[in-house]
């Protein structure tokens, strides 16, 4: 058999231990699925759309099993991945997307699909390029050689998604047996040196407070911050989008402070206020991490050490290694270069936003997670989308130990979960929970086909208010609830999905009496599973912009407000 552009792909891409591609196939991108049907070394995953395959492989690289990988094809195909890959380079996720285009004889002629730049078509290398660390257009054969090397050390080094755009006729293209280059494996990052950080903590005189974020997980480097935080007694929070970077109270961590910013716990600021040194490990502390800290960082001596510096003022120590850096750390702060100021601080209350009860009908969001904290088993993993759910997720349901909890904070795209958790589970191999309104199901919810036709151990929780939520949330708040687009007519998604899909355990539960036991049968299947919860789009989440003192907070005028159903 010829030895073609895309054979070269992929048995680069099994070379190096990557296992799946995610994508959707089409026209243009057909001949790498071709190619990828004989490498024993890969399997094509078909996701339904191009969207939920980029979140599929960025929910793969999140669990730290390797470079996740997508592919696509031209024109809606490629235009399709943009939300994805925009969220991958915002959260500086790697990733590896081959993008197909029309043949490049056809360049600016007219065809269809052409994505090219020439003679007014659109051009996939700019707006790709605005997504991504590194974007190529390959223009010959040879060109491969050379590219792929350099979009996988791209997307591993500059922490990002890569784009390789593919023209047909040079996916098709013949190659010499030994004309390619070889890929190398992980390449090593630069080495921060952390002796700033050394000298800070020496000269510390009280409590330590360490706030960690998504790097520690990327980097794999728990072990190394659990060391250093005995090592300086210090109390351990953790960014939103990164709540398995660090233990959690009963799960063998009672140094836990929960969760910073604007669903974290108010605590939080407590803890960094009376802190002689606050350390961030591996985050750039985005507003939504930091909302609430402002005053208390600023008062307090702050260093930071990870890949980006943080969005505030700080000595920063750059590592594209938190592992062997933290490693480093603690070997200065060890023996006779102890940190001999540090205490273990005071206890400081772990204590919750709280939103306004609510009475109306459906299950309430703490009591939900309360029930799901009591079924889920050790070694579960969490996937969570955005929202008032994914609010009281992150506020409410602590991880699992060695298991990992996920959470697209980069854009916030609506229906991220679906894919990243399917991605998630081929990655890891174990049960995987998400968690999403049905505002996201009805997004990008048919990846539950997905996750069937693969027979994945995925439990969806599907909480179903009727609504855009949060939406509905700030049109109560901000405009007085005066009227609602964000409504929308009643549903029963689990008995829908089980009708849709022979053979789906698939249930819906109106109130708290009967979730247990649903929980219970949904875990415990041998493949995906959903759970559609009846709940309230007019439940206040923890979610502390909606909470603060002057809000005024009315019941509505439901006079307002009733959806429209035709």
């Amino acid at each position: 058999m010829a030895h073609r552009v895309v054979d070269h792909i992929v048995e680069s891409l099994s070379a190096i231990g990557i296992e799946y591609i995610f994508g959707v196939d089409g026209a243009n991108i057909e001949d790498l699925y071709d190619a990828a049907h004989f490498c024993d070394g890969i399997t094509a995953v078909l996701a339904k759309h191009e969207f939920s395959a980029a979140t599929m492989a960025d929910g793969y690289s999140r669990s730290g099993s390797g470079l996740g990988a997508l592919a696509a094809t031209s024109g809606g195909g490629c235009l399709n991945t943009v939300p994805g890959l925009g969220e991958a380079f915002a959260s500086r996720v790697p990733l590896l997307a081959l993008i197909g285009q029309s043949p490049t004889t056809l360049d600016g002629r007219g065809a269809f699909q052409d994505t090219s730049g020439r003679n007014g078509a659109l051009d996939a290398h700019a707006l790709l390029s605005a997504v991504s660390v590194y974007c190529r257009r390959v223009l010959t054969p040879s060109d491969i050689g050379s590219a792929l090397p350099a979009a996988i050390v791209a997307a591993r080094t500059l922490r990002g998604p890569a784009v390789l755009l593919l023209p047909k006729d040079i996916q098709q293209a013949e190659l010499p047996v030994n004309g390619g280059v070889a890929v190398s494996g992980e390449p090593g990052g630069q080495l921060g040196n952390p002796h700033p950080i050394v000298r800070a903590l020496r000269r510390a005189d009280g409590p330590i407070t360490i706030i960690a974020g998504e790097q520690v997980a990327r980097d794999d480097a728990r072990a190394e911050l659990e060391g250093l935080r005995a090592l300086v007694r210090a109390r351990v929070a953790c960014v939103p989008d990164a709540k398995d970077a660090a233990g959690t109270p009963g799960s063998g961590s009672s140094s836990s402070l929960g969760v910073t910013g604007v669903m974290g716990h108010p605590g939080v600021a407590e803890a960094v206020a009376g802190s002689a040194l606050c350390l961030l490990v591996g985050t750039r502390m985005t507003v939504t991490a930091r909302a609430g800290l402002d005053g208390a960082l600023g008062a307090t001596a702050v260093y930071s050490i990870g890949s980006d510096p943080p969005h505030l003022p700080c000595t920063h120590v750059h590592t594209d290694d938190l592992r062997g850096s933290l490693t480093l750390l603690t070997a200065a702060l060890t023996g006779d270069g102890r940190a001999t100021g540090v205490r273990v601080p005071d206890a400081v209350p772990r204590n919750c936003l709280e939103p306004p009860l609510h009475d109306g009908p459906g299950v309430r969001y703490p009591d939900a997670m309360t029930v799901l904290d009591a079924a889920l088993p050790d070694g579960a993993d969490i996937v969570v989308d955005a929202g008032n759910i994914g609010a009281s997720a992150i506020h409410h349901l602590p991880v699992r130990r060695d298991g990992r909890f996920l959470v697209a904070l980069g854009m916030g795209g609506m229906g991220y979960s679906f894919g990243a958790g399917v991605g998630m589970a081929f990655a890891r191999h174990r049960r995987t929970v998400v968690i999403a309104g049905d505002g996201a199901f009805l997004m990008h919810g048919m990846e539950i086909h997905t996750a069937l036709q693969y027979r994945l151990p995925v439990t969806f929780l599907l909480f179903d208010n009727h609504a855009h939520a949060m939406c509905v949330t700030r049109e109560q708040l901000f405009y007085q609830g005066r009227y609602s687009y964000n409504r929308f007519g009643p549903s029963r998604l689990g008995a829908g999905l089980a009708a849709m899909f022979p053979g789906l355990p698939s249930v819906d539960v109106d109130d708290l009496e009967h979730l247990p036991a649903a929980l219970d049968a949904a875990l415990s299947a041998a493949g995906p599973s959903v759970v559609s919860i009846e709940c309230s789009a007019d439940e206040i989440p923890p979610f502390a912009a909606f909470l603060t003192p002057d809000r005024t907070r009315t019941k509505e005028s439901r006079s307002h407000v009733v959806a429209r159903t035709r």
